[in-house]
This record gives C-alpha cells, sequence and structure tokens, in this order.
C-alpha cells in the first residue's frame, strides 16, 4: 500500500490529468452553452460548478487509476496548477496589453479552486482504489 508523501507524486500525470479535466469542463460548458443552459460568462453559475466537478472527478480518476500513489496529493497538485496557469495567463495577459479577468468577485476564483481540488482529490483517491483491485470489476462478476 502506497502512502501519501510527495515523493510519489509524479507531475508528468498531474499536469495530464489537469488537461484531461480542463478539456471535460469545457467541453461540458461548450455544450451547455450551446443548449442556453449557461448564459452569462461571469462564471458563477451552478452549471459551472457542475462542469467544474465533473471534468476534475474524471481528470482526477484517471490521474489516480495510472499514478496509483498519493492519490489525495495527485488531485491537490491538480487543482493548484489551476493557480500556476492562471498567473501565467494573467502575466502573459498584462505583457500583451490584454484584457484581465478583475472584474470577478475572488470568491468566485476560490470557490472553483475548492472545488477543483476536492473533485480531484475524491477521482484520484477512487481511481487509485479500482487501479489496486479495491473495486471490483466487472470482469471478475461475469457469468461463464
Amino acid at each position: 500500500m502506497h502512502t501519501e508523501h510527495l515523493q510519489n507524486v509524479r507531475p508528468s500525470w498531474v499536469v495530464f490529468g489537469w488537461f484531461v479535466s480542463v478539456a471535460v469542463a469545457s467541453l461540458l460548458l461548450l455544450a451547455m452553452n450551446a443548449t442556453g443552459m449557461v448564459a452569462d460568462q461571469s462564471g458563477g453559475s451552478a452549471w459551472t460548478v457542475v462542469a467544474l466537478l465533473v471534468g476534475f472527478t474524471l481528470g482526477g480518476f484517471l490521474t489516480g487509476a495510472r499514478a496509483g500513489a498519493a492519490p489525495i496529493l495527485h488531485g491537490v497538485a491538480m487543482g493548484l496548477f489551476s493557480v500556476v496557469v492562471w498567473f501565467a495567463a494573467n502575466l502573459l495577459g498584462t505583457l500583451l496589453s490584454a484584457t484581465t479577468w478583475d472584474h470577478i468577485n475572488p470568491a468566485i476564483y476560490a470557490g472553483g479552486l475548492l472545488v477543483q481540488i476536492v473533485a480531484a482529490a475524491v477521482g484520484a483517491r477512487i481511481g487509485s482504489r479500482s487501479g489496486r483491485g479495491a473495486i471490483p470489476s466487472t470482469e471478475a462478476h461475469r457469468p461463464r
């Protein structure tokens, strides 16, 4: 059994899981926007939270199943990687004189970050347990 140690965290799987999470959440938000479920651009709607939950849970699941060790730390690192990307995007936007996201309430960012961390950690934990065989697979129960 692997324990939660920083030496077990694989940065490549953290970045991979984050990209999967953002891709799934973006796809869900695009579909919701196309159907009219999400109309505003503020990012504070309940559907945005649902998209983040689904995306980061799935990305955490894939990361936990593949990495196997330290699932909670992988999930937390995935959420914190969002801060790094947000900082780099704002820095690049400032250097290029683009508009930044300064008109959105900081509590929305903090809440979104908390949702990302919790969802990724839960998904990674479930993925890690299913990768070790703690959750029975469907093939074990298939009739012969």
